[in-house]
C-alpha cells in the first residue's frame, strides 16, 4: 500500500465480500464463547457510518466488519481488506461517502475526491498535505475505513442494516435481542484465518456485579470493564485471570458553559476548584486497583504527541478558598452531574470529592446512548464527566474535543484553532509535536477541562480461555476475536 498526497495518488488495493476457500489444514471452529459488555450493546453500533468518538462500538464493529486498513495484532495500522482479494472498489467509495460519524467533517473537508480508476485501485486526492489522513482513516480514531457491501446496504436501508448487518469481518451476524445479546458465527473464509471459536455471544450486562456473577457461574467467559471491587474479587480467585489494558482511554470533566459570561463556570476559579477537589489517586485505587494513572490533560499519555504532564494536586482547602474568592463562601450548588454510564465507582468517587470540597452536585443517571446523544447535541450543561477510548493521536483528540469546530466541543479559542490548522499540514514531526504540546498546555492554562485519570480497563477471564487476546490489538481493550482460543 502506498499513500501520497497533494495530487499524487493514494493507492489502496481492495477486496471485499469474496468467500475464499479456507487454507488447507485449517482448524475448524469449535465451541462457543460469551463476552459480557459493561454497557447495553446498541444496534446502531453495527453501522460504522454514525460511530461516535468512542472505542466501545469497535468491540462490536470489528467482530462483524472489516476495513481497508485497521489495527491488527502486532500492527498499529495493518493492511486488511487492502491486500490480496478482488472485488469492485465501489464499496470503498460508497462507504467513505456515506460515513457521517466522528470527524466526518474533518475527513471530507480535506479529501478533494475519491476515485476508482480500475477494479483494484482507490485513489484519495487531498486538498493539501495532511499527515494524519491514515490516522483518521485507518485506526479507531474514526470508523471511516470500515467497508460495507453497497448493494445490500442500499437495498435494505439503514434501519434494516442495523437489524441484520452484513460485513467482511471474522464473524457473521446470526441474531440479536436488542438490549440483551448478539449472536455471531465464525466466517471460516476470513482472510486472516478462520476464527478458532465457532459461536460468539456478546451480552449487554451494565451492572459490574452481575458481570462478575455471570463469569463465576460460567455463563460468560469474559467480564469486560469491571469496577474496582469486582476486579479485586477476580484477582483474589486463582481460577480466573485479571487483565488490564493499555488503550487510549481517559476520563475528564467538561465545563460546557465556560464560554457563557452569564454562567458561574465562566469564572476560571470555579473550574480550578474542581481540579483541586479531585483526589485522583484515591479514585484510581477505588475504581482501578491502582492501574489508572492520574491525568493532567485530556489526551491519553499513550498517544503520539501527548503532553506528559503531572495532574493538578489534590488540595480541597485551596478549592474552598477559590470558591470563596469567586463569591461562594458557603460552597456552590452545581446542580446535576451527568457521568458517562458504565463506570459507577468512578462517578461516585468524583461526585463525593466535589461535594466534600463544597461543589454540591447530585448524580444524573442516563442510558449510554442518551448520554452520547446529549453530549453531541450540546444538551449537557453545568459540568459532566465523560471519557473517550478511541485511538489516533493528539491531533485527532484536539480535532474532536478541543478545537471550536469539534463535533463534541462546546466552544474554543481562535489561537487554539489556528494552532490546530498549522499542525494539520506540518510534516516536520518535531515542529508538529511542539504545536500540539502548546495546544494541550493552553487547555491547562485556561482550565478548559478537569482531567481525571487514564483508564486501564479491568477484565475478568474465565477458566475455559487458553488465549484471551486482550491487548493484542494496538490500543484496543477488546479481544482479537478471530484469535481467541479455548483450552482443549
Amino acid at each position: 500500500m502506498r499513500h501520497c498526497v497533494t495530487g499524487v495518488a493514494s493507492l489502496l488495493l481492495v477486496a471485499l465480500f469474496v468467500l475464499p476457500t479456507p487454507p488447507a489444514g485449517a482448524q475448524a471452529p469449535t465451541s462457543e464463547v460469551a463476552v459480557s459488555f459493561h454497557v447495553t450493546i446498541a444496534p446502531a453500533w453495527f453501522d460504522p457510518s454514525t460511530a461516535p468518538p468512542q472505542i466501545t462500538p469497535f468491540g462490536v464493529l470489528y467482530a462483524v466488519h472489516d476495513a481497508l486498513v485497521r489495527p491488527l495484532p502486532g500492527q498499529k495500522m495493518g493492511p486488511s481488506l487492502a491486500e490480496s482479494w478482488k472485488e469492485s472498489p465501489d464499496d470503498v467509495k460508497f462507504s467513505f461517502e456515506r460515513y457521517n460519524g466522528a470527524s466526518a467533517k474533518e475527513l471530507k473537508a480535506r479529501v478533494k475526491t475519491i476515485e476508482t480508476p480500475d477494479p483494484l485501485t482507490v485513489r484519495f486526492r487531498l486538498l493539501e498535505p495532511w499527515p494524519d489522513f491514515m490516522t483518521f482513516y485507518g485506526t479507531t480514531a474514526t470508523a471511516a475505513g470500515i467497508v460495507l457491501p453497497r448493494k445490500y446496504t442500499e437495498h435494505v436501508g439503514p434501519e434494516e442494516f442495523r437489524a441484520k448487518p452484513v460485513g467482511a469481518g471474522p464473524y457473521k451476524f446470526v441474531s440479536q435481542r436488542p438490549g440483551i445479546d448478539v449472536t455471531l458465527e465464525a466466517f471460516t473464509g476470513y482472510w486472516r484465518h478462520a476464527p478458532y471459536v465457532k459461536k460468539l455471544t456478546l451480552k449487554s450486562v451494565p451492572d459490574s456485579t452481575t458481570r462478575l456473577t455471570m463469569l463465576k457461574s460460567g455463563q460468560t467467559d469474559y467480564a469486560l470493564f469491571l469496577d474496582g471491587p469486582e476486579g479485586e474479587a477476580v484477582k483474589k480467585d486463582p481460577r480466573y485471570k485479571l487483565v488490564d489494558t493499555r488503550h487510549a482511554s481517559i476520563f475528564w470533566i467538561e465545563f460546557p458553559d465556560q464560554w457563557d459570561p452569564k454562567s458561574p463556570w465562566h469564572d476560571k476559579r470555579l473550574r480550578q476548584a474542581v481540579n483541586l477537589a479531585l483526589d485522583r489517586q484515591r479514585i484510581n485505587e477505588a475504581a482501578c486497583l491502582g492501574f489508572c494513572p492520574p491525568a493532567g490533560v485530556i489526551v491519553p499519555r499513550v498517544m503520539d504527541f501527548a503532553l506528559q504532564v503531572e495532574p493538578a494536586p489534590y488540595d480541597p482547602a485551596k478549592a474552598r478558598k477559590l470558591l470563596a474568592e469567586a463569591g461562594y463562601p458557603k460552597g456552590f450548588d452545581a446542580g446535576e452531574f451527568a457521568a458517562i454510564p458504565g463506570f459507577p465507582t468512578v462517578a461516585e468517587a468524583v461526585m463525593n470529592d466535589l461535594n466534600a470540597a463544597g461543589i454540591r452536585v447530585r448524580l444524573r443517571s442516563m442510558e449510554r446512548a442518551a448520554f452520547y446523544a446529549s453530549w453531541q447535541e450540546k444538551k449537557l450543561r453545568g459540568l459532566f464527566m465523560t471519557a473517550a477510548g478511541n485511538s489516533g493521536n493528539a491531533a485527532s483528540r484536539v480535532e474532536t474535543f478541543i478545537q471550536s469546530k469539534g463535533g463534541y466541543a462546546n466552544g474554543g479559542y481562535p489561537d487554539i484553532d489556528e494552532l490546530f490548522r498549522q499542525q494539520a499540514t506540518e510534516r516536520d514531526t518535531a515542529k508538529r509535536e511542539a504545536l500540539l504540546h502548546k495546544i494541550q498546555q493552553l487547555t491547562i492554562d485556561r482550565v478548559m477541562f478537569a482531567p481525571v485519570m487514564d483508564l486501564r480497563t479491568l477484565n475478568g477471564i474465565g477458566p475455559r480461555i487458553a488465549k484471551h487476546t486482550i491487548t493484542d490489538v494496538w490500543m484496543s481493550p477488546f479481544p482479537s476475536y478471530e484469535d481467541m482460543e479455548l483450552k482443549p
